[in-house]
């Protein structure tokens, strides 16, 4: 089985997969902050019990926290299970739900936004972190998805704009190069924390 989970965003969502690729169950929420919390209560509805050969996590770009909880929890349950790790693209996993050109924007902090862009399921862009109004020009699909969706949709002045989530159900879409990422994170920004200098 297939176990996969992304803690990326505001959302925390798992889906368990069975040999062939059908999704068995899944869960959604959107929980804001306390992914610590609520990831391996979900996991343990979910599961009911089974074990998974492989783990599939989203590692970013997103909220440094919720990205760094979802690897660890995949991490101990691998070597607890001895199963096989990989990492997920959080971009890629909201473009799944859609197979056409689509933009993904999604709020990085400071006012700036992780953008990509996709075509049938692969990058058309590099990844950029950005303030809106350059995110803006990077983005040329007339679709955007993500938190971020309606903040550049509106310093572009044109284009349809939907908030949504990821969706871990949505794992099996991307393409085998977008979930065979290694199990590390994608922050695309330094992080706002930072070790104190030696006096």
């Amino acid at each position: 089985m297939i176990l996969a989970f992304d803690t990326s965003s505001a959302a925390c969502t798992a889906a368990l997969f069975d040999e062939a690729g059908v999704c068995l169950a899944q869960r959604d929420e959107i929980i804001g902050r306390g992914h610590s919390e609520r990831l391996v209560p979900m996991l343990d509805e979910l599961l009911e019990g089974r074990r998974a050969d492989t783990i599939l996590v989203g590692v970013g770009p997103g909220s440094f926290t919720g990205i760094r909880v979802g690897i660890a929890a995949a991490c101990g349950l691998a070597i607890g299970w001895g199963a096989e790790l990989s990492g997920m693209s959080s971009l890629a996993l909201l473009a799944a739900q859609s197979g056409g050109e689509i933009g993904v924007a999604v709020s990085g902090g400071h006012g700036e936004l992780f953008v990509q862009q996709f075509a049938g399921g692969e990058p058309t862009t590099v990844l950029f972190n950005l303030p809106a109004v350059e995110a803006a020009q990077a983005i040329t699909a007339t679709s955007v998805v993500g938190t971020g969706a309606r903040q550049l949709v509106e310093a572009r002045g044109w284009g349809e704009a939907r908030d949504a989530s990821p969706s871990a159900a949505d794992a099996l879409k991307l393409a085998p190069s977008l979930r065979s990422l290694a199990a590390k994170p994608i922050y695309a920004r330094a992080p706002d924390a930072r070790p104190r200098q030696a006096a």
